[in-house]
């Protein structure tokens, strides 16, 4: 790129946002034309000063970075959108991706990587961090259904009805326990962590209806 690339820092912590503007200062490579602390302001600001990439943080207030994401998408398409986040594990990997995220970055990377990282999404390349990368291949290989068992199914049918753990028991004649047991296995399966993502992932990949 001839001229410096416009970034856009997102992430509620303001010491965070201050660390990551001063690893851009002193070259001319680059440029931090804002910075926000929630995902609804980060649209605005997108669309306000036009970035040629925004440095986005997942989990904040308001709205998160994935719906923000997303709205970006929308509403400025031409911004590339690299996650930098503590966090990698499938509920945040996969929704960033799919919402739309030209990168994916964790905060313990170098910051060289970092640098290397913004250019090439700035050029529109993905660049991923190895153990999401590691994460998004063992997603692609794994089937996108029956890796629940009939019994699991079962259970996740009933949650995603609005059933509670007792009423789930009751509706299988099982104990309660059970179903917490079944639970765990299907949340590890899908790669979620509570019950309103299992939901969410049943849904994503037709489990349920």
């Amino acid at each position: 790129m001839t001229h410096p690339i416009r970034l856009l820092i997102v992430d509620d912590h303001p010491i965070v946002r201050d660390g990551l503007r001063g690893a851009f200062t002193g070259t001319a490579e680059f440029e931090v034309v804002g910075v926000a602390g929630d995902g609804a302001a980060a649209v605005e600001r997108a669309v306000e000063l036009r970035p040629d990439v925004v440095l986005m943080d997942l989990r904040m207030p308001v709205v998160d970075g994935a719906e923000a994401i997303r709205r970006l998408r929308q509403q400025a398409p031409q911004v590339r959108v690299l996650v930098l986040t503590t966090f990698d594990t499938d509920h945040d990997v996969l929704p960033a991706i799919e919402a739309g995220a030209t990168g994916y970055l964790l905060k313990d990377a170098p910051v060289e990587d970092l640098l290397r990282a913004v250019r090439s999404a700035a050029r529109g390349e993905s660049v991923l961090a190895p153990t999401v990368a590691g994460r998004l291949m063992s997603r692609v290989r794994r089937p996108v259904s029956g890796t629940l068992s009939q019994r699991e199914l079962q259970v996740l049918k009933l949650i995603a009805d609005g059933a509670s753990n007792r009423e789930a028991a009751a509706g299988l004649l099982i104990s309660e326990a059970s179903i917490k047991t079944h639970l765990l296995h299907i949340y590890d399966k899908l790669g979620v962590r509570d019950r309103a993502g299992a939901v969410a992932e049943a849904f994503r990949r037709g489990l349920v209806s």
